[in-house]
């Protein structure tokens, strides 16, 4: 993703601190912040692709202690 977000906001009347709250705001819902954690640091694919497995396995964990069934593995 290379794509350059402009963000601007302006300081009115209302004060700097909510100008500051919009822009963290703003920078979340263009998912700034993600992205910026993602590229933070380098993973190898396959440590990627581990860890993508470990997420799903605790979601389908979450979900099925939820439901109430356990599947024998």
């Amino acid at each position: 993703m290379n794509e350059k977000f402009n963000v601007y906001v302006s300081v009115d009347d209302r004060g700097a601190e909510r100008c500051i709250r919009k822009f963290k705001r703003m920078c979340e819902s263009y998912g700034i912040q993600k992205e910026y954690r993602n590229r933070k640091e380098y993973k190898k694919p396959s440590i990627k692709k581990k860890e993508k497995d470990i997420q799903a396995n605790k979601k389908r964990m979450k979900t099925e202690k939820r439901s109430g069934k356990r599947s024998k593995i």
